[in-house]
């Protein structure tokens, strides 16, 4: 399986603990105003690759990322539930740390074929880095374009 990958940075030090290697996926719904990455909303453009040439970037510099790990990020990441579920898998496989960074806007509470995917990455995920946009629901939608029940129904699962 290809992803649509927007960039990877070999060393980050902010998306999550440690040195990490991060993946920035093409792909969201969502248009924040203060989006430090617009440049990743459009769907399905993008380098194509493979979640095992990202391991096998990982692995490259393997001996950085001791204390880090792997981070999924955006865009927003569980726009391709499938190819982080696939790459995670990959990772834990071989002893990988797994970070995903998330606003959770896909979230629908009682859809059980995107739950039962969310429940198989979840096992697969060390860490998940929610990010609430803005807590209340008229705020969020005029930040965002969207409102954030989704979201928070994403934070109590």
């Amino acid at each position: 399986m290809n992803g649509f990958i927007h960039s990877t940075e070999s060393f980050g030090t902010v998306d999550g603990p440690g040195v990490r290697f991060v993946v920035f996926l093409q792909g969201c719904p969502m248009r924040c105003q203060y989006c430090h990455n617009p440049d990743t909303w459009q769907m399905n453009t993008g380098s194509r690759r493979s979640a095992q040439s990202l391991i096998q970037d990982y692995e490259r510099n393997k001996a950085f990322y001791t204390k880090g790990g792997i981070t999924v990020t955006g865009g927003e990441a569980l726009m391709q539930i499938y190819f982080v579920l696939e790459l995670f898998t990959l990772a834990k496989e071989k002893g990988i740390h797994t970070c995903l960074d998330t606003s959770g806007i896909t979230y629908r509470p009682g859809t059980s074929s995107y739950n039962e995917k969310l429940d198989a990455l979840m096992k697969v995920t060390d860490l998940v880095m929610l990010d609430i946009k803005h807590i209340d629901p008229e705020g969020h939608k005029v930040l965002t374009g969207h409102d954030n029940a989704g979201i928070l129904a994403f934070a109590k699962y």
